[in-house]
């Protein structure tokens, strides 16, 4: 499990990255979920909660910077 200081860290590029590969792992487990071959239903509420977290970073990050721009227009 990704923890959110290790994905504050990371560059914005690593984070869509990161994402896209937990996006892609999430639908694979969702349609094993389906089929009822998963072994570990644990993992569908980790890559969730990985995505989440990912979104909420990168949602900080674009706040960030437009308060930033805000105050430099001022």
């Amino acid at each position: 499990m990704t923890k959110a200081a290790e994905l504050r860290e990371m560059s914005d590029e690593q984070l869509t990255v990161t994402l896209k590969e937990t996006t892609d792992n999430f639908f694979r487990l969702r349609l094993q979920a389906q089929t009822e071959r998963l072994d570990a239903p644990s993992e569908l509420r980790k890559n969730r909660q990985l995505i989440a977290r990912i979104k909420t970073i990168q949602n900080e990050r674009k706040r960030a910077a437009a308060a930033k721009d805000q105050s430099t227009s001022d």
